[in-house]
């Protein structure tokens, strides 16, 4: 599934050498409309953003001790915030750890320490984003190859935990299968509290999204289509999209 891997570096390469670009050409200018428009997937427990920008030391220690090498530091090319702690669902998303160590190693408070297990963890709500390309909604099988972006990343991490090893391994089997990867991929401890899927009107199965879901963006990862039919809103709840959304529809 080579396509994969092309079509989603290729997008975040070309998104970040156009922001770049903004920023050399805007100067300081720029910089208060991006503060504006920050909104990345931050750790567990992460604050409110304006406050999470302040509390953030950058000492990455959160990342030295994420399991799954999911956590990474901002650069200039990344808007706002250089230097500060998120992660990128489309590269490896967060799962869940039992003890959350990437808050209990934030001395700052930004990741806030109340946040003590999975359940906790609030860092936005899965949205199935794009219907029409859903395998499981087409009735389409897992196609070959589809694991080749996660097989790629576990293999150029220099020290593998053996968190990553078993994920892995649970990954790879599903190939020429109906798609499932969504729901089954979910690492929280009750994952039908989060996603299940459920028969659709055009004869497949789709990802219903509950209020469970904690953000974790291990959906997104998964998701075997070239763009991710199913996303993470950063920052926003069960409530703000779905029934906000409900109330308003």
């Amino acid at each position: 599934m080579e396509t994969v891997k092309t079509d989603r570096r290729e997008f975040v390469k070309y998104s970040t050498l156009g922001i770049l670009g903004l920023v050399l050409g805007g100067g300081i200018v720029f910089s208060p409309y991006a503060r504006g428009n920050e909104n990345r997937l931050r750790p567990p427990g992460a604050v409110a953003e304006k406050k999470f920008l302040a509390l953030c030391i950058k000492c990455g220690q959160c990342l030295q001790v994420c399991p799954y090498h999911s956590i990474e530091l901002s650069d200039i090319t990344k808007g706002y915030g250089d230097g500060t702690p998120y992660i990128d669902a489309n590269i490896r998303a967060c799962y869940a750890c039992s003890a959350v160590p990437c808050v209990l190693a934030c001395p700052s408070g930004a990741l806030d320490h109340s946040c003590e297990k999975p359940e906790d963890i609030k860092m936005g709500i899965a949205v199935l984003e794009f219907p029409d390309t859903c395998l499981a909604m087409k009735n389409i099988p897992v196609p070959q190859g589809y694991n080749n972006q996660m097989r790629e990343f576990t293999d150029s991490v220099r020290h593998i935990n053996d968190l990553e090893t078993k994920l892995l391994a649970k990954f790879d089997d599903y190939e020429g299968k109906a798609c499932t990867l969504c729901a089954d991929m979910c690492p929280i401890p009750n994952p039908l509290s989060a996603i299940s899927m459920v028969r659709d009107s055009s004869g497949g199965n789709r990802p219903e999204i509950y209020d469970g879901c904690i953000g974790c963006g291990a959906c997104q990862e998964v998701c075997p289509t070239n763009i991710p039919s199913i996303v993470v809103k950063p920052r926003m709840t069960y409530e703000d999209y779905y029934t906000n959304k409900n109330k308003r529809g």
